[in-house]
């Protein structure tokens, strides 16, 4: 029996041994990260045809692994590891800003057209760029994600426990306190409003990630407060108390408050008159974090001020308000 390794699946039936920094996964997200490139739909498909098998049993999605767990695995063809050398390359040209850091966790203030990840025709993004800058770091995982169009905080777990533990808090959103700033389109009229749309995702034909408003989808709550009005837009602080995908964008444009430079969701032709005012980019910025940390149960509060080019905009507003 083999420990857990990151060799290749062989195309023959493997069986892996769960070590001590896996216990307390869940199946599905373990196979996710050891069959890497294959679809999360076949894993599934796998789990629930009991192909994959733990302790010579059949398990379902949601099983959590114990140290010593015996994994069969059966033959998946496990597409190649992407190209390191784009991230590494870039790796001495791109900093990117941290905002907290011990020896579990790193908060980093991820700048706006940056992805989280490589993969559908991005050559790296935010993690490879981490693993390429700290080479010696032995864990490296995304705890959450964020739109490659939006900056601000993103966590990421620097051991297997910290992650699991992060995972926990996120299950249950009011555990981890999570605020963004967007600008919108209109003047938001409440000084706090709860938006509650149910959420659907589903791809275009060219295979790009959509959400729309459905009532078969998941619930999503987002929490609005006012921040600071306009003639024609406002200042707006999200609470999300669920993380759906794109859930501020589409909740505020069903709201009919598009977020200013949104390519999806937003106004088109307006997004292309602000280009001509100076706002190049969707105003949506993670801008602060409450939690308790995953492994000390110290609490943090950690913030990433708007980046230059947000606050700029902001600074025209306020000056042709003035003006007035």
């Amino acid at each position: 029996m083999s420990q857990t390794s990151k060799a290749p699946v062989p195309l023959a039936v493997s069986f892996v041994t769960v070590a001590e920094d896996s216990a307390g996964q869940r199946i599905d997200n373990f196979l996710l990260r050891e069959l890497k490139g294959v679809p999360k739909s076949r894993i599934y498909k796998l789990i629930r045809g009991g192909e994959v098998r733990v302790n010579k049993g059949r398990i379902d999605a949601t099983y959590r692994l114990q140290a010593g767990d015996v994994l069969r695995i059966p033959p998946v063809r496990v597409a190649e590891k992407p190209d390191a050398a784009p991230a590494a390359a870039a790796s001495e040209r791109i900093q990117v800003p941290v905002v907290f850091e011990d020896d579990a966790l790193l908060v980093v203030d991820k700048p706006a057209g940056l992805a989280v990840h490589g993969g559908s025709g991005v050559s790296f993004g935010l993690i490879e760029l981490l693993r390429a800058q700290r080479p010696q770091a032995k864990f490296l995982e995304l705890v959450h994600r964020l739109d490659r169009e939006t900056s601000g905080l993103l966590l990421v777990a620097k051991k297997r426990s910290a992650l699991t533990a992060l995972h926990e808090l996120l299950r249950d959103a009011h555990n981890i306190d999570k605020r963004y700033l967007a600008l919108v389109k209109g003047a938001w009229p409440d000084e706090k409003r709860n938006l509650r749309y149910k959420l659907f995702k589903y791809s275009t034909a060219d295979g790009e990630r959509r959400v729309r408003v459905a009532p078969d989808g998941q619930d999503a709550h987002t929490v609005i407060y006012r921040r600071k009005v306009w003639s024609d837009c406002a200042l707006v602080e999200c609470e999300l108390k669920t993380g759906r995908t794109h859930q501020i964008r589409v909740h505020l444009a069903t709201a009919g408050f598009p977020i200013l430079g949104d390519e999806k969701y937003g106004d088109f032709p307006l997004n292309k008159s602000l280009v001509r005012q100076g706002l190049k980019r969707m105003f949506l910025h993670a801008w602060k974090l409450k939690f308790a940390h995953p492994l000390t149960g110290q609490p943090l509060t950690l913030e990433a001020p708007l980046p230059p080019e947000l606050a700029a905009y902001v600074a025209t507003l306020d000056a042709a308000t003035k003006e007035h």
